[in-house]
């Protein structure tokens, strides 16, 4: 037995010293590597904010747009849109958001894909608008969309009920064919929202509210012809969007702030869900 105690001593020592001292040394060179490939995080002075897929809701783009609005390090923002558009109201929220941000701060609304509809009315008043080359511009008209399944409930058995107050109450439902009243009064609603809409345009970017059949009427143009017709300012690439953008901000050196990851899977999945929501629930949108 002693003997074996001498044989194994040495390994018994080993092991002693590794289980003490081992352990604490890569601890201590896991804190040296860190420190050592660490170093003060640079503070962002450009921001992008997406505006992408269907819009339905305004209130993400709305905090995003206001948070770099009160911070002073962003000295610039990008609005990368890539959207066919959607509901009225939160594009003209975003819209006015976007005003009164490129009223405090160099703005520039770059369209990535799409810019159409909703989505060009929410990037109007940026400073500059740039566009990738084959990104769809326009689509500037209003619509509002409802199916008719009377003859499917009919043959199933289903039979609306509905106690209403107010004359046009209904208007717009998809349990019958629509009346000639209902059909007047959603038209006057749709014109005046397309006056609204051809007039921000013009007021925006300069041109005559006359001659809206020409650059509106619901119309989309590839980038180098909505340059023409003065709906967008450029067909650029997107670095040359931030090179611009750098450069009317006053900066040196780009430092762009980053969406954490999770924020963005989030972002992305609280959108779809909310695009399949309006599909099966309400069967149309207005854009």
């Amino acid at each position: 037995m002693q003997i074996l105690k001498m044989i194994f001593a040495p390994f018994v020592a080993v092991f002693k010293f590794v289980n003490t001292y081992f352990k604490s040394s890569i601890f201590f060179l896991i804190v040296v590597l860190i420190l050592a490939n660490s170093s003060t995080p640079k503070v962002p002075n450009l921001a992008t904010i997406d505006i992408k897929g269907e819009i339905v809701l305004a209130d993400e783009v709305l905090d995003e747009i206001y948070a770099a609005m009160d911070d002073d390090s962003i000295k610039g923002v990008l609005l990368d849109i890539d959207s066919p558009g959607g509901a009225l109201s939160p594009s003209i929220a975003m819209s006015d958001a976007i005003k009164e941000l490129a009223s405090k701060k160099p703005t520039i609304a770059y369209a990535s894909g799409t810019m159409a509809s909703g989505s060009y009315y929410a990037g109007i008043w940026a400073d500059k608008i740039y566009a990738n080359r084959g990104s769809f511009i326009g689509s500037i008209g209003v619509i509002i969309q409802g199916a008719n399944i009377k003859e499917l409930a009919d043959k199933i058995g289903i039979k609306a009920q509905t106690i209403k107050a107010g004359k046009f109450k209904e208007a717009g439902t998809f349990a019958r064919q629509w009346s000639d009243e209902e059909k007047a009064e959603l038209q006057g609603l749709i014109d005046r929202s397309y006056e609204m809409f051809c007039t921000d345009v013009a007021s925006a970017r300069g041109l005559d509210v006359k001659a809206k059949d020409n650059w509106a009427n619901a119309r989309v143009f590839l980038g180098s012809e909505a340059v023409s017709l003065g709906l967008i300012d450029d067909v650029k690439s997107i670095k040359e969007a931030k090179d611009e953008l750098a450069s009317l901000s006053g900066v040196s050196e780009q430092i762009w702030k980053e969406k954490p990851v999770m924020d963005k899977f989030i972002s992305n999945l609280t959108k779809e869900s909310a695009n399949l929501m309006m599909k099966v629930f309400f069967g149309g949108e207005i854009r």
